[in-house]
């Protein structure tokens, strides 16, 4: 897909269907992953195996966001990151890549490099200076659902309405970024599956896309070989887990989900396209900021 056009819901047009990012962690410890693209070299090639796969945007980063994992100081995040988006520009690619981290220089190097956008989990929180970044820049961003840190995020997370919290805190993200001059067309919103949440509440979530679809902001969901699908599955290892990713990914397509964020990117884009299918043909085209031609 071209970055002609740098909004979701440019994207979102162009494509006529739900969007597939894929992940390219350059980082030594990533729960899926880690250590098997940390090269420059590797993880270009890795991108580029992802885009002829079918995804639509790339997603990378260069800090772990895993339960109890903790954070890399910014000068390792930009020296992991930026020879990746350089190389891929440099070759040629015009997908649109998304640079995840939590930090405004990491981001600011990432896109001067030629990153369209930022995929923040802490949703504009961690770093006062990201809001303003990505107001000057005009850049997409993501913003993310965490309950806590990575570091923390996963002991005992309790909610009394994990859909309505999740949603309520969206909602106030948003109203965040707008005012501080962040485009509406330039945000999209994460549930944060996994992200301080037990199987349960994951489950809740995947159930009630639609509960955060009708914020009319495109919905991001990223189940991709999460810990709660290898606890229902029994599967301890996570590369094993992409059957069950397929499985949430087809029931947040069918909910509402804009753009899904995975791993195994062949696969799922053929579960998208079936998943639409079945959407488009029992609702008609999604209302508000991202129709689709039917």
């Amino acid at each position: 897909m071209s970055t002609a056009g740098q909004s979701w819901s440019d994207w979102l047009a162009a494509a006529r269907r739900p969007l597939v990012m894929g992940v390219v962690n350059v980082t030594p410890d990533s729960f899926s992953d880690g250590g098997r693209f940390l090269d420059a070299c590797a993880a270009i090639e890795h991108a580029g195996r992802l885009v002829a796969d079918g995804a639509d945007l790339l997603d990378v980063g260069g800090e772990s966001t895993r339960p109890g994992a903790e954070p890399v100081d910014a000068a390792e995040q930009r020296r992991r990151v930026v020879p990746v988006i350089e190389g891929l520009r440099e070759a040629g690619l015009a997908t649109p890549i998304f640079v995840d981290t939590r930090r405004a220089d990491v981001a600011a190097a990432a896109l001067d490099a030629g990153a369209t956008g930022v995929n923040d989990v802490s949703a504009l929180r961690d770093d006062p200076a990201m809001a303003a970044l990505l107001a000057r820049r005009n850049a997409p961003v993501v913003l993310m659902h965490m309950l806590g840190t990575p570091a923390t995020m996963q002991r005992n997370p309790a909610y009394q309405d994990v859909v309505g919290e999740v949603a309520a805190f969206l909602r106030e993200r948003v109203r965040f970024a707008v005012a501080s001059g962040i485009g509406r067309d330039r945000i999209a919103i994460d549930p944060g599956i996994g992200f301080g949440k037990t199987v349960s509440h994951n489950l809740e979530l995947l159930r009630r896309t639609d509960a955060l679809a009708e914020m009319g902001l495109p919905v991001l969901v990223g189940p991709s070989r999460k810990r709660f699908i290898g606890e229902i599955l029994g599967i301890d290892r996570p590369a094993e887990r992409d059957v069950g990713t397929l499985a949430a990914v087809a029931a947040a397509v069918l909910g509402g989900a804009d753009v899904v964020r995975v791993h195994e990117v062949a696969m799922t884009s053929q579960v998208v396209r079936v998943a639409w299918a079945i959407r488009g043909g029992l609702r008609g085209p999604v209302a508000g900021p991202c129709v689709r031609a039917p």
